[in-house]
C-alpha cells in the first residue's frame, strides 16, 4: 500500500479551488476565475504545496489574507481556506455583510463547531444576505504535507504543552485533543483506518486512546468520511506508531552530516523553504550583500537524489552535475554549430540543420531549469560550508557519534567546550547528546565541569537540569519499549521529522 500524502492532500485542495465540484462535471472551457482568502494557519498549509503559478492553473487570480484590510471584487467568487474559530468566523460574516465578493465557497481546514456555525448563520441572516454562501464545506487538511511520506501538524510548542509540570489537566486535554485533530484530518486524506500503536504510559498512548476512540465513533455512522475510500476498508491496513518525543530525544538534538538534515538544522529551512546570504549583484554597493530565497521538494531531482548523501559525497555530485551540464551545453553547441562542409548537398545540409536546431529549441528549456537546480544547490552548499567550517560541526557530529555509538570520549567533549570553535548552542547540544545517550548517569563531579564549560560559553543550562533529572526518572527513553495496542487503529510514523507529533 503506497500512502502519498503530498499527493492526496494536493488533490484535495485542488478539488476545494474548482468548488469542490466532482472531477468528472468539469470542463476546461469552463474555467472560472476566483480570489483565495487564507488565514495564518492555512497559508501555511498551501506554501509548501502550491507555487503562484500552480494556483493560476486552477483560477486564482489573487491571494488574499483574511486578517488584512481587502477591497471589493463584487463580481468574483471568492474560495475561503481558514480555521474555524471566533475570529474567522467574524472576519467572514462582516465580508459576506459588506459583499465583498459575489459568492462565497467557505472551506474550513477543520470541521467547523456547530456553535460556530451556528453564529455565522445568525449573522448573515440578521445581515439578510444567505444567499451569498454558495457552500460551506469541512476540508480535512489541518497538516502540513512536506514529501510524500513526511507532515507535520504544524504545532511547534507541542512537546511543551504536554510536559510542562504547571499545566492543567484541561490543558493538556486541550492539546491532546489539537494533536487527535490533525491526525484525523490526516487519515481521512489518506483515505484509511490503520491500525494504532503506542507504548504504555504518557502523552503517546493518550493520543492514540483518543484518536481510536474519533475513529470507532467516526465510524459508526454508514455515510462516514471513509466510506468512498476503498483503501479503509480492505484488509491491509497500515500500521501507525505513536511515540512520545522523549522517546528518543537525542535525535532532535544532535548535529547532523547528511544534506536534507543539514539544510532544516544549519540553514533553517522552514516548509521546504530557505533564505540564504548572497554575493552582490554588480548593481549593488561593494561590500553588501543580498538574501535568496530557494524552494525545495518536489521537482528538485538533486535534493530527491542527494537528500541523504553526506556533505563531502554531495557536494562532489554538485560538481558532477556541473560538469555534465557543461557538456550537454558543448553538445548542444556542436550540433547547432557554423562548420558547413562545401562538398556536402545543400538540401541534406539543410534538413541537418533544421533538425538539429529544433532539437535544440527543445532542449533549452529543459538545460536552463537544470541550471538553476544546480546554481541552487551551490548556493546552499557554499552556504553550508561556511557554517561547519565556522563552528566546527564535523567535529561535533563526531563527538556526537561516539556517544551514540557506546563510545563517549569524555575528554574529547571537555576539550571541544572549551574551544573558540561552535555556538553556545552547539556545546549545549554536544552535552545534552552525551547526558542522554551515557549508559549510566553521570556524578556531580563530571556535571559541574561540563556545567561550567557551558556557562563559560554562555549556554543556558536549565536544559541540563531538566535532562538529568528526566535520566533519573528513567523517562528519556532508555528502557525497553513495549507497544501497546489503543484498540485496533493505527496511524502512520514516518520517522524523519515527526517531531511534531507529540
Amino acid at each position: 500500500m503506497v500512502l502519498d500524502i503530498r499527493h492526496k492532500q494536493i488533490a484535495g485542495v485542488q478539488n476545494m479551488l474548482q468548488f469542490n465540484a466532482a472531477a468528472s462535471t468539469l470542463k476546461k472551457d469552463d474555467e472560472i476565475y476566483k480570489v483565495l482568502v487564507l488565514d495564518h494557519f492555512t497559508k501555511g498549509i498551501i506554501g509548501p504545496l502550491l507555487k503562484l503559478s500552480d494556483l493560476r492553473k486552477q483560477g486564482v487570480t489573487l491571494v488574499l489574507d483574511l486578517e488584512n484590510q481587502r477591497e471589493s471584487i463584487p463580481d468574483v467568487p471568492a474560495v475561503y481556506f481558514v480555521q474555524a474559530t471566533e475570529v474567522t468566523i467574524s472576519a467572514i460574516s462582516r465580508d459576506i455583510a459588506s459583499g465583498l465578493y459575489d459568492t462565497f465557497h467557505l472551506n474550513f481546514a477543520l470541521a467547523c463547531p456547530r456553535p460556530l456555525l451556528e453564529t455565522l448563520a445568525s449573522n448573515t441572516v440578521a445581515s439578510q444576505c444567505v444567499q451569498r454562501i454558495a457552500k460551506v464545506y469541512d476540508q480535512y487538511l489541518s497538516f502540513v504535507a512536506l514529501e510524500a511520506g513526511l507532515f507535520s501538524l504544524g504545532l511547534p510548542d507541542m512537546y511543551v504543552q504536554l510536559n510542562d509540570p504547571q499545566a492543567q489537566d484541561t490543558q493538556i486535554e486541550g492539546a491532546v485533543h489539537t494533536i487527535v485533530d490533525g491526525l484525523f484530518s490526516t487519515l481521512v486524506t489518506l483515505g484509511t483506518v490503520p491500525i494504532i500503536k503506542s507504548p504504555k504510559g504518557g502523552a503517546a498512548q493518550h493520543v492514540a486512546t483518543a484518536l481510536d476512540a474519533r475513529l470507532r465513533e467516526h465510524l459508526k455512522s454508514r455515510s462516514n468520511l471513509f466510506s468512498e475510500s476503498a483503501a479503509g476498508l480492505t484488509i491491509s491496513r497500515p500500521l501507525l506508531c505513536l511515540f512520545d518525543r522523549n522517546f528518543e530525544l537525542s535525535v532532535m538534538l544532535q548535529h547532523v552530516w547528511t544534506y536534507k538534515p543539514l539544510v532544516h538544522d544549519v540553514l533553517g529551512m522552514h516548509a521546504n523553504s530557505i533564505t540564504i546570504e548572497a554575493k552582490a549583484e554588480p548593481s549593488q554597493l561593494p561590500g553588501t550583500s543580498s538574501k535568496k530565497r530557494y524552494e525545495v521538494g518536489d521537482g528538485d531531482f538533486f535534493w530527491e537524489s542527494n537528500g541523504s548523501a553526506q556533505f563531502p559525497e554531495m557536494a562532489g555530485n554538485v560538481d558532477v552535475q556541473l560538469k555534465q551540464y557543461q557538456e550537454a551545453v558543448a553538445d548542444l553547441n556542436r550540433r547547432t554549430g557554423s562548420n558547413v562542409d562545401p562538398t556536402a548537398d545543400p538540401n541534406e545540409l539543410m534538413q541537418s540543420n533544421t533538425r538539429n536546431l529544433m532539437s535544440a529549441i527543445s532542449s533549452l528549456p529543459q538545460l536552463t531549469e537544470r541550471k538553476k537546480t544546480i546554481d541552487k544547490h551551490t548556493n546552499m552548499a557554499t552556504a553550508l560550508l561556511r557554517q561547519i567550517q565556522a563552528r566546527a560541526l564535523k567535529q561535533y557530529w563526531d563527538r556526537e557519534e561516539d556517544c551514540l555509538h557506546g563510545k563517549p570520549d569524555l575528554a574529547a567533549i571537555e576539550t571541544l567546550l572549551q574551544a573558540s570553535e561552535g555556538s553556545a548552542t552547539d556545546k549545549l547540544r554536544l552535552v545534552l547528546v552525551w547526558l542522554l545517550t551515557t549508559e549510566h548517569l553521570p556524578g556531580d563531579a563530571d556535571m559541574n565541569r561540563l556545567q561550567s564549560s557551558l556557562a563559560t560559553a554562555g549556554a543556558d543550562t536549565t536544559a541540563v537540569a531538566y535532562l538529568r533529572r528526566m535520566r533519573s526518572m528513567k523517562l528519556t527513553g532508555k528502557s525497553p519499549c513495549n507497544l501497546e495496542p489503543a484498540g485496533g487503529c493505527h496511524s502512520i510514523y514516518y520517522p524523519q521529522h515527526s517531531a511534531s507529533l507529540a
